[in-house]
C-alpha cells in the first residue's frame, strides 16, 4: 500500500501542486474550448439573414472576427449592430457576389482586420425563377450560375493569396438538399447546387498542397425566408408528412442547425477532413 501511495505523486505530477483550484481550471478549459477560432478571420457571404447569419454568429461566438456581407446596406447594418450588441467581433460590407468590384471590396474589408483571411463560407445564392428547366432563358441561366457557382470560385481566387499564408485555412460551400433530391420547377437552381458538389471536390484536390481544406454543407428543409416561391414552399411543406413517414423527419430545420457544423469544419478538429459533403437535413438522402 505504501508503494502505491508513493507512486501517486508521480502519476499525477503537475496536478498535485497546481496553484489554481480544480473548478477554476475546468472553467478555464471550457472557456478556451469555446474560443476554438480565436484570432481567426472569417468571410461569410449572404450572412445577414437565415443560415448565413446563424453561421456568422456561431463563428464569432467561437472566437473569430467575422466579415458579414449581403446585397443591401440596411441588412448589413442591422446584422452587424445585432452581433456587436452581443459583444461579438464583426464588421460588414455590401457585396453582390456576382459583381467583381463588390467582391474586391469585400476582400479589402476583410484584410483590414489583420491582413489575412482564414475562412471563407459561401452562403449567397439566388433563384429568380420557378418553372421549366428547358424553358428558362439564357439570361436566367447565366444569373443563377454566376451567383451560385462562379462567384464562390472567383471570390476564393481573390482571397487565396491571403489564405494560403495562414495556417489551417478552410472553405465551406453551401449547397442544398436539391443536389440529391431535385425539386420540380427548380431545374436550374437544382443544377447549380449539384455543381457546387463538384466544385468542392475539385477545389479540395487543388488546394490540398496549399494546406487549405474545402468542404460542402448541404442543408435540408430549413426555416428561412429565402423565397423559392409560394408554390414551391407549399410543395415543400406538403412533402414533410411523407418524409416523416419514410425517414422519421420530425420537424423543419432551423438555421442554427447548420451553424455548429460549419464552425467545426473551420476548426482544427476538422484538420483531416476535406472534399466532403455534409448533409444537415434530419435524415440521410444517400447511401
Amino acid at each position: 500500500m505504501a508503494a502505491i501511495l508513493r507512486s501517486v505523486p508521480r502519476v499525477f505530477r503537475g496536478y498535485q501542486c497546481a496553484s489554481v483550484p480544480l473548478s477554476a481550471r475546468m472553467f478555464q478549459k471550457r472557456a478556451d474550448e469555446k474560443c476554438t477560432l480565436a484570432n481567426k478571420v472569417a468571410v461569410v457571404t449572404g450572412s445577414t439573414k437565415g443560415i448565413g447569419f446563424a453561421i456568422a454568429r456561431r463563428l464569432a461566438q467561437d472566437g473569430a472576427h467575422v466579415v458579414i456581407s449581403s446585397r443591401k446596406q440596411q441588412n448589413v447594418d442591422h446584422a452587424v449592430a445585432t452581433l456587436k450588441e452581443e459583444g461579438l467581433s464583426v464588421t460588414g460590407t455590401v457585396c453582390h457576389v456576382g459583381k467583381a468590384e463588390d467582391r474586391q471590396h469585400l476582400v479589402t474589408t476583410a484584410l483590414e482586420h489583420s491582413g489575412g483571411v482564414d475562412f471563407l463560407v459561401c452562403v449567397a445564392g439566388v433563384n429568380p425563377i420557378v418553372g421549366s428547366t428547358l424553358g428558362t432563358s439564357e439570361q436566367i441561366w447565366d444569373k443563377i450560375l454566376d451567383v451560385n457557382v462562379k462567384s464562390p470560385a472567383l471570390l476564393l481566387s481573390q482571397l487565396l493569396p491571403h489564405m494560403e499564408k495562414r495556417e489551417g485555412s478552410s472553405v465551406v460551400l453551401v449547397s442544398s438538399l436539391v443536389s440529391y433530391m431535385p425539386m420540380p420547377k427548380l431545374g436550374v437552381y437544382n443544377t447549380s447546387k449539384i455543381a457546387l458538389l463538384g466544385l468542392c471536390k475539385s477545389l479540395a484536390v487543388e488546394l490540398a498542397p496549399k494546406g487549405i481544406r474545402v468542404n460542402c454543407l448541404t442543408p435540408g428543409i430549413i426555416r428561412t425566408d429565402f423565397g423559392l416561391g409560394e408554390k414551391v414552399e407549399k410543395t415543400m411543406m406538403d412533402i414533410l408528412p411523407h418524409m416523416n413517414k419514410i425517414y422519421g423527419l420530425q420537424r423543419l430545420g432551423e438555421p442554427e442547425d447548420c451553424a455548429g457544423i460549419v464552425s467545426f469544419l473551420c476548426s482544427s478538429d476538422a484538420s483531416y477532413i476535406t472534399g466532403e459533403n455534409i448533409v444537415v437535413a434530419g435524415f440521410s438522402p444517400r447511401v
